[in-house]
C-alpha cells in the first residue's frame, strides 16, 4: 500500500468535490483527513504515470504563504520517503 500525505497550506481545506473524484479512482483504497494533513491510501503503484489532483479552497486569509508538503511512501516500508513542496496554482 502506498501512502501520499499532502499537508495543506495555511488557511486552506481540501473541497468536497475534490475528495469525491479522488474517492471514484479505482486505485484509491481510502482517504483520511486530519487537521491540515490529507493522506491517500493507493492499493498499489505501478510503472504506469498517475496524476492526483486536489481542489483547494481558501477559508482565512494568509499572508506570506509558506510551501506545504507532499510526502509520497510505502505504508510497510516508510523509510523510502519521497518529498516535494507546492504553493499552489493561484499562489
Amino acid at each position: 500500500m502506498v501512502i501520499i500525505e499532502v499537508s495543506l497550506l495555511s488557511g486552506f481545506i481540501m473541497t468536497s468535490r475534490s475528495r469525491m473524484l479522488l474517492e471514484n479512482r479505482t486505485i484509491v483504497k481510502k482517504i483520511e483527513v486530519k487537521a491540515n494533513v490529507v493522506y491517500i491510501y493507493l492499493e498499489k503503484l505501478n510503472d504506469e504515470s498517475q496524476t492526483f489532483t486536489l481542489e483547494l479552497e481558501q477559508v482565512i486569509q494568509v499572508k506570506n504563504l509558506k510551501p506545504a508538503s507532499i510526502k509520497i511512501y510505502d505504508y510497510y516500508q516508510p523509510g523510502g520517503l519521497q518529498i516535494s513542496y507546492y504553493l499552489g496554482v493561484g499562489s
